[in-house]
């Protein structure tokens, strides 16, 4: 089976949050399956040329140009004016540059692909993979086009986070020669995408189904309800490779499940790098997240502030984001300098580091489709306090102090998005802290769960041939 997995992030090549890390590791964890899996990524002033060779010109004066990751082809499309920039995202124009993208990759259908192995017959896929609202109008091109060479190419869109849709107007669509939307709900190049799929895919199940509510689907719920019979979610894996405390150089002592008195050297490592007072009893929670309302930022800082006047710990943050999340952190940091330390920053070894020596990780989301961090975090030994909600109700397992084994669960949850709420899960998990066996208990259970790719891999193959019996049935 051929794959065209079509999205805007691509670790290492570019990242901005967790859609990169999919886009990395589920093609390589496909391709290990016996997928032809090639990925089609914007070629952003960000990445690096060195490894990349051109294949040919595109009709709108771009080019492509092919290079690997880790075994997989990935076609880079280079148009200047569209992305030729500092940054990824956060444009004014972000709507037609990624529609130039979408109409690159269209033109790149007819002989184009075939070129990039020598001798090799030309390349079409069976399935295209479209990823977020990037590559929406790709679907919506195909839709109006019977004689382009895919037509019959099967169409999965996965939406990996409802909060971004790629929103378009009438002018837009007009200039641009799109046709008309439906009315159902407001246009964007997500709706689009999910409208012209075979079927559609969320990153874990319980969004899934909280997708088709009115409080998480918001303006799109009538229109996923209307096409839910095409809807599944599948949790989201990770780079068990990249993610490995044994072999992490950016820990200051590597550890197994095994060997977790060495977490103890990690914690010391992060309170000095912090300034923070060493201690090998003070129990540190830390986020290292993006920082604005989906995530909780403001719901830790209260939290946290309610917890620090009963209870001796350290609370560390790594991440960006708005002025109106920040500020209630930084002011935390300035009011408890002994006890609170936040790096606005993007910092992938420290970031590291806290996973290996934080002892709570805290992801209070009012949404989170997915998530990385709590599994990154249980990888690490590190014991994650979470809402219930999407993939972090999926990953997570509320822990139980009896049963077999003394205890069962993986972490802690709380149900509301309130500071209360947090902050009584925070006390219950220091509770736990408290009781070294039965820590280092919920530590192993949480480091022996299986969330590599290759569980979703098989069921996005599973997905793939459902989708194409879908397409050859005509829908």
């Amino acid at each position: 089976m051929r794959v065209l997995f079509v999205i805007a992030e691509m670790a290492p090549l570019v990242k901005v949050g967790g859609l990169a890390d999919i886009g990395g590791a589920l093609p390589r964890a496909l391709r290990e399956l016996g997928v032809d899996v090639r990925v089609a990524l914007p070629f952003y002033a960000a990445i690096d040329r060195t490894e990349t060779a051109k294949i040919a010109g595109l009709p709108d004066g771009g080019a492509l140009w092919r290079t690997d990751v880790a075994g997989v082809p990935v076609y880079l499309f280079e148009q200047s004016a569209a992305f030729d920039r500092q940054e990824i995202y956060g444009y004014d124009d972000d709507a037609a540059r990624f529609l130039a993208f979408c109409d690159g990759v269209l033109a790149a259908a007819a002989g184009i692909f075939g070129t990039a192995e020598p001798g090799e017959a030309d390349w079409q896929p069976d399935v295209l993979h479209l990823n977020d609202w990037h590559p929406g109008f790709i679907a919506a091109r195909l839709a109006g086009d019977r004689r382009h060479p895919w037509t019959g190419a099967a169409r999965v869109c996965t939406i990996h986070n409802l909060g971004f849709t790629g929103p378009v107007d009438q002018d837009f669509v007009r200039q641009h020669g799109l046709a008309a939307s439906e009315p159902d709900a407001p246009d964007s190049a997500l709706a689009r995408s999910i409208r012209h799929a075979d079927l559609i895919s969320t990153v874990s199940p319980t969004y899934a189904r909280e997708l088709l509510t009115d409080d998480y689907g918001w303006d799109l719920a009538p229109l996923l309800r209307r096409y839910g019979d095409r809807l599944c979610g599948i949790l989201s894996g990770i780079d068990a490779e990249a993610f490995n405390p044994a072999t992490d150089s950016h820990l200051a002592a590597t550890f197994d499940a095994n060997q977790l008195h060495l977490r103890a050297d990690n914690k010391l490592a992060l309170q000095q790098r912090l300034r923070l007072p060493e201690g090998g009893e003070t129990p540190v929670l830390a986020m290292v997240s993006r920082l604005f309302w989906q995530k909780g930022s403001d719901l830790a800082a209260a939290a946290v502030e309610d917890v620090l006047a009963a209870h001796p710990l350290q609370f560390v943050v790594l991440g960006q984001g708005d002025e109106e999340h920040t500020r209630p952190l930084l002011a935390l940091a300035a009011r408890y300098p002994q006890q609170v330390a936040v790096r606005l920053d993007f910092d992938e070894p420290l970031g590291q580091l806290i996973f290996g020596g934080c002892d709570l990780f805290l992801m209070p989301s009012r949404y989170e489709p997915g998530g990385l961090g709590q599994l990154v975090a249980m990888r690490y030994g590190a014991v994650p306090i979470v809402r219930h909600t999407g993939g972090l109700a999926d990953s997570v397992a509320p822990y139980e102090p009896a049963g077999a084994g003394g205890g069962q669960g993986t972490g802690f949850l709380f149900d509301e998005a309130t500071p209360q709420a947090l902050a009584a899960a925070i006390e219950q998990a220091l509770a736990v802290y408290g009781d070294t066996e039965a820590w280092r208990r919920l530590q192993r259970r949480g480091m022996a769960q299986d969330f590599s790719w290759s569980r979703a891999a098989e069921r996005y193959r599973d997905l793939y041939q459902r989708a194409v019996g879908l397409r050859a049935e005509g829908g």
